[in-house]
């Protein structure tokens, strides 16, 4: 859908892991924001017309040969203020005539940040040390011409500024939690320099985009829209019910990678609970069908979305007169879907991203794909969705085919189903559901020797992934008490036939993604 009409700060992403983290603390702060790559047209930034630009970090050089760099002129040519964090800065310093050079002594984690120039807006109502957090190597030794140094380290200019250009850097990152005044510091570019107002709300969003949909779809138009249970979906559904009634036509798809009894239990709460025009199919065995041998991650992600859209297709036919589809789509599979240094990067596709095929004559309508996941929790409760919709942990929608790593087959779903069962009903009853991102299992295709009884056994190992995160573009594992991670994987071990052997996945994202495939 089109972009939402606020004032609008553009982020350029130079493969930072915390590029996202600087998009959530500027709409923390009620402004809102998009990220786009590094190497956008200028043209399209101005389009945009933006009230603030800001260069991310990265983890490259700006002497790598393959160093990425925005467009020729950038900078120069911005009409409104521009803001590098660290790689950025070193961008900022390196293109307008600064020298950068490899630091002695690399900073990484805590430092205490004098600010040398307390009339810097940038530091507006801060003290004159905080601390913040370092992630760089290289570090500016000579200012572009007309800038001036405004915070520094023991070793290094930390911060400088040509605030009659209206542009600023920050070797350090103010995003990251680590950064404590680093909010503050982000506001004061934001408000004293940018001179936003803060416009930006969820319900603010789904007032605009409920508007939107009923002038798209006109007095007439319908749609049909895919719902999973989860908290996508189910708010997209809502608004756009919201917006035109029954002339949506909510389906909600078993397609055999659901957990345990899903598929009843959430069609009837969305039929109580939301009142939406809603039915329920049946197509698990073709799903089942399609993945017998397939084994590749993208292979079974691309062979469940084809056919979920073929589905789809059909029973839209037989409902007659639809012209759009709704889909549950959220910023972060956006961000996922579209690599900032080439196809090779993209972390993984997403079949609810992007358009369709040729042969579907829908229009594609995406009220939540400008927003993170604690916004659509917002934008939900405000819609009136109760509880366990709206804190629902994410489910992927490829189901269990992503958490059973090899061929996917009826065997291989019942003993992952009765090993999920388990991790649900014990966080459930440690009081420890709603307080993690998301808690579920993982079948390996890997057996190993373990005994039970007297007798010797050769069986599957399953995984259990436990995270906490905000909106799922960062996440660490949750350091869960002994006694619940014990009990879980006694359970699974004393009542799941086929599992001997049950470890606990310590990896953060990044490096690792939240789920498996």
């Amino acid at each position: 859908m089109e972009s939402i009409s606020h004032e609008n700060i553009i982020i350029l992403d130079f493969g930072g892991q915390y590029t996202q983290l600087i998009a959530r603390r500027v709409r923390e702060a009620g402004v809102y924001c998009e990220i786009l790559p590094y190497n956008v047209a200028i043209e399209e930034i101005q389009t945009r017309q933006p009230r603030g630009l800001i260069l991310s970090g990265g983890p490259a050089s700006v002497y790598d040969d393959d160093a990425p760099r925005p467009k020729p002129g950038l900078i120069e040519s911005a009409q409104c203020p521009v803001l590098g964090i660290c790689y950025g800065l070193q961008l900022i310093a390196h293109g307008l005539g600064g020298e950068v050079r490899p630091s002695t002594s690399r900073e990484y984690g805590y430092a205490r940040l004098q600010v040398v120039d307390a009339a810097s807006r940038l530091f507006t109502g801060l003290p004159l040390e905080m601390d913040v957090w370092m992630s760089h190597g290289d570090h500016v030794t000579m200012l572009p011409d007309g800038f001036r140094m405004t915070a520094q380290t023991a070793d290094a200019v930390n911060a400088f500024e040509n605030s009659e250009r209206g542009i600023y850097g920050l070797q350090f990152h103010p995003e990251v939690a680590h950064t404590p005044l680093g909010a503050q510091i982000l506001r004061n570019f934001l408000f004293e320099i940018c001179g936003c107002k803060g416009d930006w709300t969820p319900t603010a969003a789904i007032a605009e985009q409920t508007e939107r949909i009923k002038e798209r779809l006109g007095e007439h138009g319908r749609a049909v829209c895919g719902l999973s249970g989860g908290v996508d979906s189910s708010v997209a559904a809502a608004l756009v019910h919201r917006a035109v009634g029954d002339r949506q036509v909510c389906l909600f798809i078993n397609n055999g990678l659901l957990r345990e009894g899903e598929f009843e239990s959430t069609l009837a709460l969305l039929k109580q609970k939301l009142k939406l025009n809603i039915q329920g199919i049946d197509a698990s065995q073709r799903f089942l069908d399609a993945l017998k041998e397939v084994v590749d991650p993208e292979a079974k992600r691309k062979r469940i979305g084809a056919l979920f859209i073929e589905v789809f297709e059909e029973e839209a036919n037989r409902i007659g007169g639809v012209g759009f589809l709704v889909q549950g789509t959220l910023y972060p599979d956006v961000i996922e879907s579209v690599s900032v240094r080439g196809p090779s990067a993209t972390i993984k596709s997403h079949h609810n991203v992007g358009g369709l095929p040729e042969k579907m004559h829908f229009e594609l309508v995406e009220p939540m794909r400008q927003l993170f996941k604690d916004e659509v929790r917002q934008a939900g409760l405000q819609l009136g969705l109760p509880k366990e919709i709206v804190y629902r942990q994410p489910f992927p929608g490829p189901g269990l085919a992503v958490r059973i790593l090899g061929e996917v087959t009826p065997e291989r779903l019942s003993i992952l189903r009765e090993a999920d069962t388990i991790v649900q009903s014990e966080m459930e009853a440690a009081d420890w559901y709603y307080k993690v991102w998301q808690s579920f299992a993982v079948l390996l295709p890997v057996q190993s020797v373990g005994v039970m009884g007297d007798q010797r056994t050769y069986e599957n190992t399953v995984v259990l992934r436990i995270v906490e995160s905000q909106d799922g573009m960062t996440a660490d594992w949750v350091r869960l008490p002994y006694e619940l991670l014990a009990r879980i994987s006694n359970r699974i071990s004393n009542e799941v036939k086929g599992v001997n052997r049950v470890c606990y996945d310590i990896s953060s994202k990044p490096p690792s993604t939240i789920e498996w495939e």
